[in-house]
């Protein structure tokens, strides 16, 4: 497959072309890529308004996506999501109030987004017990159930598949709802890039959605901040014709060609050896699983690239996570309950062997399982106003009865305990305990 982006940054760095542009390092410095790093001169296209070698390497990402377009941030999936929400309120339907039925697992970029765009979330709430901020599942029936109670249908149905634990939604089954309800569905699916090339395809474009982002950088071969925003075949043609400014609307005009010539190179890697050794890395991470379970560890379902273990009793996660780092390992996140390993068909054998030496056995009972209940905090004001109004920040124990002003949570998870605009109630500060958060930011008195 070509690779136009990288082809035309090497050519201009061999070239020899005095630099009388912008970057400042003239392509030279201490790291050894500002060669590579260029700005939008002749030749080299521009993100918001590609026509040249930007569009035709996206081109080659929705080949191998099977998107009707595919397009790229430099900015992650924080960018596209404001993008894909902007979208699906520039184009519902004339006279419906600008509402987002969520699944309450959403990333604070959702919640940012809303102040943005001015508009409000219906929550979709766990439908069954969950230990951890970071799940909510939603089953098709209780959808229908939502969709079908609310007043208007909303712009979108906004749901995050895989979560930060790994746990999949039934995309193929939420989409059928969706559009049965003449309701487009939209997937952060932030760390699920390459469920694409998985046999058979588990990404949600190929289960129904009609709006998708992914982080590339999270699971492929791309530097940070390299992310797609990929339209279905099936989606409205008003989606498609829009995407650009709506890309632009919350991007930088100095987009990375770094991160654009890492997207583009990995378009040629999907093409050829991927899927071969993506099949090759998880075979190997199942059998680390089973591995680990045969030492007495508790591994929870999740994606196929990660591994979610379940803190035994007298541990957490965030023990294991110093055992791990003990061991020369650094996990991707920990908590109280949990620590997830992500890895890819870049981990060989040696990194997971090197995780079973550090982790060991475990001789621990298995611990009891904590239900916490979301936190349902009353919405005094909207997102935006709480997002733009005089704040504080105080001590959690003083929050109570308080409105929440910015989401607090650590990233990761970067799913807010409690949303702008709620009245901080017991729920909330039980969870903000739960997960260590020491201050809250609140709207002045």
């Amino acid at each position: 497959m070509t690779t136009p982006v990288a082809d035309f940054l090497r050519a201009y760095a061999a070239s020899g072309t005095v630099r009388l542009h912008m970057p400042g390092h003239k392509g030279r410095g201490p790291l050894g890529c500002e060669h590579w790093d260029l700005t939008e001169i002749s030749g080299a296209d521009s993100l918001y308004e590609a026509a040249g070698i930007i569009a035709k390497s996206e081109e080659n990402a929705a080949a191998l996506f099977g998107s009707a377009a595919t397009f790229y941030s430099t900015e992650g999936s924080t960018h596209c999501i404001k993008a894909m929400l902007f979208l699906a309120l520039q184009n519902r339907p004339a006279g419906t109030p600008p509402v987002i039925l969520a699944a309450r697992n959403v990333h604070r970029a959702f919640v940012h987004a809303a102040a943005l765009l001015d508009f409000e979330p219906v929550w979709l709430w766990p439908e069954e017990g969950t230990n951890s901020l970071c799940a909510c599942p939603i089953t098709a029936e209780g959808l229908e159930k939502n969709l079908a109670s609310l007043p208007a249908p909303p712009a979108a149905v906004y749901v995050t598949s895989p979560d930060y634990l790994g746990n999949t939604a039934d995309v193929s089954a939420l989409a059928e709802v969706c559009h049965a309800h003449k309701t487009p569905l939209l997937v952060d699916n932030a760390h699920g890039a390459y469920l694409r090339f998985l046999a058979p395809s588990r990404h949600p474009l190929d289960q129904g959605a009609d709006l998708t982002c992914d982080s590339a950088h999270k699971t492929l071969p791309v530097l940070t901040g390299g992310a797609y925003l990929h339209v279905a075949k099936t989606a409205p043609a008003a989606f498609l014709e829009n995407v650009r400014p709506a890309l632009a609307l919350f991007g930088s005009t100095s987009p990375s060609y770094l991160t654009l010539a890492s997207l583009d190179l990995c378009n040629r890697c999907l093409s050829e050896e991927y899927p071969a050794r993506l099949e090759e890395a998880v075979r190997r991470l199942e059998a680390l699983g089973k591995s680990l379970s045969a030492q007495g560890w508790r591994t929870e379902p999740s994606d196929p690239l990660r591994l979610t273990l379940r803190a035994p009793a007298g541990l957490t996660g965030l023990d294991l996570a110093d055992r791990l780092r003990r061991g020369g390992g650094e996990c991707e996140y920990a908590d109280r309950d949990f620590l997830v390993l992500m890895t890819t068909p870049e981990n060989g054998p040696e990194d997971l062997a090197r995780v079973s030496a550090a982790l060991g056995e475990n001789r621990a009972p298995a611990a009891p399982a904590v239900f916490l209940p979301p936190a349902r905090g009353k919405r005094l004001r909207s997102i935006r106003e709480a997002l733009f109004a005089p704040q504080e920040t105080v001590p959690v124990e003083e929050s109570l009865g308080r409105v929440c002003g910015g989401p607090t949570v650590s990233c990761p998870p970067a799913v807010p305990i409690a949303v702008s605009g709620e009245r901080i109630g017991k729920e909330a500060l039980a969870l903000f305990r739960y997960y260590g958060v020491k201050l809250v930011a609140v709207l002045k008195d």
